[in-house]
């Protein structure tokens, strides 16, 4: 689906994002590349809550370390075999002559980018993953357009709702908004593959997760666990929702890791439970430039507001699946009211 009700992370100045879907299996990956003022890179966060993440280049954007602008953030599907997605980004990056220069040649440079992974091995053929040429190509496709939602990209193989077993979670996928005050703008980008359920950040309840043991409403799988319902053994790491979120108003590599920080609320606004064990929760922050300066207590309740609003538009975007052994509805499939 391409419809944006809620913005999209390509509000925000210099930045771009491209999927790779590969309907192979399904999984697939997204690109978002960054172009901050004066043509360098942006300032970068990143925040990691879940007790299962699968990362690269994380230590690098600790505020403490050396290098100090990001050229592209990889999220991909595949679990740890999707980080080598990273190096396609990288060809391409290098191809445009974009990253951080090094030596005395022309063009001789490093780029810089961080990525997160996802768990959708149980989701089709396990050995069809994204690589180095699907990353490539997510950026070759790479525009300023709205990005497209739910099936596509990271959130290809997404699930949600896992907290008892498979046989009664739902499709997840990838989901854009972005909050706009005076002339800056936050966005961010979310694929949406929790151990719990995404519900609406207003009523509290859920969207798409766990079902009943029917199949045909929503579980609501907090309360069902504090009804003493017990939740099946969960792989550690076969979960987790990644993301990025952007704002085009100038910050500082603490004020990035603090803005990645605030997106985590809009995860706990949105999913529930979250910030499992058995979730790899992690955001990026991406800080362009391109914007005046704005409160940065109001740039954090928009990174919020942005990524509670990106979650529900991945599940709400998100078709439903059927695979040889695993049947995974959508939220349209079961249609509005239809929870415990």
């Amino acid at each position: 689906m391409t419809d944006h009700p809620s913005g999209a992370i390509t509000d925000v100045r210099g930045i771009r994002v491209g999927h790779h879907t590969d309907r192979r299996r399904p999984t697939g990956c997204s690109v978002v590349l960054a172009q901050g003022a004066e043509g360098r890179g942006a300032v970068g966060g990143v925040d990691v809550r879940g007790a299962a993440p699968g990362t690269r280049e994380t230590d690098l954007l600790n505020p403490a370390n050396l290098v100090g602008e990001v050229h592209a953030v990889l999220l991909s599907g595949g679990s740890a075999w999707g980080l080598d997605a990273a190096a396609g980004v990288m060809r391409w990056l290098e191809e445009q002559g974009r990253g951080l220069a090094v030596g005395d040649q022309p063009g001789q440079c490093v780029p810089i980018v961080p990525a997160a992974v996802l768990f959708d091995l149980h989701v089709g053929d396990a050995r069809i993953r994204p690589d180095a040429q699907a990353g490539h190509t997510a950026c070759q496709v790479a525009s300023d357009e709205p990005p497209a939602q739910g099936n596509v990209g990271a959130g290809t193989g997404a699930t949600v709702g896992k907290l008892f077993g498979m046989a009664h979670a739902m499709k997840g996928g990838i989901g854009t908004a972005s909050v706009r005050v005076g002339g800056v703008t936050v966005g961010a980008l979310i694929a949406v593959n929790a151990l719990g359920d995404v519900v609406d950040p207003d009523s509290g309840l859920p969207i798409a997760g766990a079902r009943t043991p029917d199949g045909s409403a929503l579980r609501n799988s907090v309360r069902a666990a504090l009804a003493g319902e017990a939740p099946l053994a969960i792989l550690a790491g076969s979960n987790t929702t990644i993301g990025v979120v952007a704002t085009d108003a100038p910050l500082t590599k603490a004020r990035a890791q603090r803005l990645a920080g605030a997106g985590h609320d809009g995860l706990a606004r949105a999913i529930r439970p979250v910030h499992t064990l058995s979730d790899g929760d992690t955001l990026f922050a991406l800080a362009t430039g391109h914007a005046p300066a704005l409160d940065f207590n109001v740039l954090c309740a928009m990174a919020s507001e942005a990524v509670a609003r990106a979650c529900v538009q991945a599940v709400r975007a998100a078709q439903g699946l059927n695979l040889a052994s695993l049947h995974l509805p959508a939220a349209a499939d079961l249609g509005p009211g239809r929870h415990t």
